[in-house]
């Protein structure tokens, strides 16, 4: 327990004194690290533990966002920091709403149903903030920051995606230990069986996916803060959606550390390694996914929790012991 308080300690400060040290691009990257691993954790929570994988969650970013910039214009809150905490927190409630009422009929399907009906919500509420004129989306929106005095932009969004990134592993952790997280696995290996064992699965699914909703909206909320003005093509991006996903079966889909150790590992490859590939660069990324997910089906995290590699690790120990 003392090497865990120390090691969460440490990691803290990285946190907070990093920015100090790197240069903006290297702050953009790890502030990109924050805002996709903690999408991709709260994708984890229906579609790690509860095996309900959506292909169109990026529906709660673009509904968070929305959300947050029309309940400024409706209160005519001025740039501060209550107006960034009143969107972010609306935007997050008002997709936990939208949630839980499209809950009960949309987890009625499953497997790819369920997948691909997310993705058709998503594609009509891109639609619709497109093209009816109320919602602004072909036009733009603009959602200002009042930055502190003497801080740069990239410096302070780090911290407040920092900030959100560490709610959002609570959150998971916490739902990962309760009863609660225990029934949405029992859900992903059997829903029928656990169904008949008195499990309440449509409670539970239902609860599960607004949680994650309301993850994916305060996060959504606050991307659109940092973009400061964006349309329905900035938020309503098909490749976030994707990003969860991949981010998880490289990590290990369904741990804690897998979505976090997955983000971190694509956002090294694709911003840092083969971003000077530039025309190969998707191309090379796409066959080094495929490789990473052929090769290691559980994921980085199966791999280092395996008996074999704990048994390889154990006896290199002892060898370098004698």
């Amino acid at each position: 327990m003392t090497i865990r308080i120390l090691f969460l300690v440490s990691a803290l400060i990285v946190i907070a004194l990093l920015p100090q040290v790197l240069a903006p691009f290297h702050i953009r990257v790890v502030q990109l690290f924050f805002f996709t691993a903690a999408l991709a954790l709260a994708w984890n929570i229906m579609g790690g533990l509860a095996g309900y994988w959506s292909f169109g969650h990026t529906v709660f970013i673009g509904m968070g966002a929305f959300a947050a910039a029309h309940i400024v214009m409706k209160l005519g809150l001025p740039a501060g920091p209550l107006q960034m905490v009143v969107g972010i927190a609306f935007g997050a409630l008002f997709c936990g709403v939208v949630a839980a009422i499209i809950a009960y009929p949309i987890l009625r399907l499953r497997g790819i149903y369920f997948a691909i009906a997310m993705l058709g919500i998503s594609q009509v509420a891109a639609e619709l903030t497109n093209n009816v004129s109320w919602f602004q989306g072909d036009v733009g929106l603009f959602l200002e920051t009042a930055l502190p005095d003497g801080m740069e932009p990239e410096r302070f969004f780090y911290y407040v995606f920092a900030g959100l990134f560490l709610v959002t592993v609570v959150v998971s952790f916490i739902v990962m230990r309760s009863r609660f997280g225990y029934g949405l696995l029992a859900i992903r290996e059997d829903e029928d069986t656990a169904k008949m064992l008195g499990v309440p699965t449509e409670q539970i699914k239902a609860f599960g996916f607004t949680i994650s909703a309301v993850l994916v909206g305060m996060l959504g909320a606050t991307y659109a803060y940092s973009l400061g003005y964006f349309t329905t093509s900035s938020v309503f991006r098909i490749d976030f959606s994707l990003n969860m996903i991949i981010y998880c079966l490289i990590g290990g889909i369904g741990t804690l550390a897998g979505p976090i150790v997955g983000a971190a590992l694509m956002l090294i490859l694709t911003q840092i390694v083969l971003g000077q590939l530039l025309e190969l660069h998707l191309l090379a990324t796409g066959l080094v996914v495929i490789v990473i997910v052929l090769t290691l089906p559980n994921g980085v995290m199966g791999l280092v929790s395996s008996d074999a590699f704990r048994r390889r690790f154990r006896l290199r120990a002892k060898e370098k012991a004698q």
